[in-house]
């Protein structure tokens, strides 16, 4: 993905990634929302406002991977993105966590997967960035705290197994929460045990930037 012009960098996932974003065609700001998408986007245009990229975000607070996957022909493939990144993962262990209807079964690999095999028969040249479900203890999070990690730490392996099947970039972000809350609070990376703060969100720009412009897909 190196040279060209004008690539379409889609940003994929819940509420972490959402960052209250909104459809607004005279407001560019509003339509990346607050989340890691528009600090990532705001680097990336800066550093190469001459070739003309574009940075979409389409994150919907409270999705799983299954809710991802029933909008991915609207919120995807219609985009014809050039790199689709993709963090998901904490709502399907809240449903599980919460005793939910909805979450009966664990359908997080299944649904992931099936949305990674018709993304790559429908736009086979598309870059893929796959991001790691984190969490830290605290909020939500608190209670059940052991089964919360378990459940996470499932979910990470699948992901990163996924990467690698689908020749995808992984993006590890367990890891890097972990240290950055082993340095001052939890509270201060992630205010909930699931959303990130403002340095958290850093956090995750900081640590996608650093996978993905290393690599074959890097925006230039």
């Amino acid at each position: 993905m190196s040279g060209g012009k004008g690539r379409t960098v889609l940003f994929q996932g819940d509420s972490i990634t959402d960052g209250s974003w909104r459809r607004d065609g005279n407001d560019p700001n509003a339509a990346l929302g607050h989340s890691y998408a528009y600090l990532i986007a705001a680097q990336l245009g800066c550093e190469h406002a001459d070739s003309g990229h574009r940075f979409v975000n389409r994150g919907v607070s409270g999705n799983r991977v299954s809710d991802l996957y029933a909008r991915w022909n609207e919120d995807a493939l219609y985009l014809r993105p050039d790199l689709i990144s993709i963090l998901i993962g904490v709502n399907d262990a809240w449903r599980i966590m919460a005793g939910e209807p909805s979450g009966a079964t664990d359908r997080f690999e299944r649904a992931y997967r099936h949305l990674l095999e018709e993304t790559r028969e429908v736009l086979p040249d598309a870059g893929l960035v796959l991001c790691e479900p984190f969490i830290l203890k605290g909020g939500a999070t608190e209670e059940n705290w052991d089964a919360w990690r378990t459940r996470i730490d499932d979910y990470r392996v699948i992901v990163r197994q996924l990467a690698r099947e689908f020749q995808a970039q992984f993006v590890p972000l367990q890891e890097p929460f972990d240290r950055a809350a082993a340095r001052t609070k939890a509270s201060d990376w992630i205010f909930d045990g699931v959303h990130p703060t403002a340095a958290g969100n850093r956090l995750i720009a900081n640590e996608w930037l650093d996978v993905v412009q290393r690599g074959i897909w890097a925006i230039r």
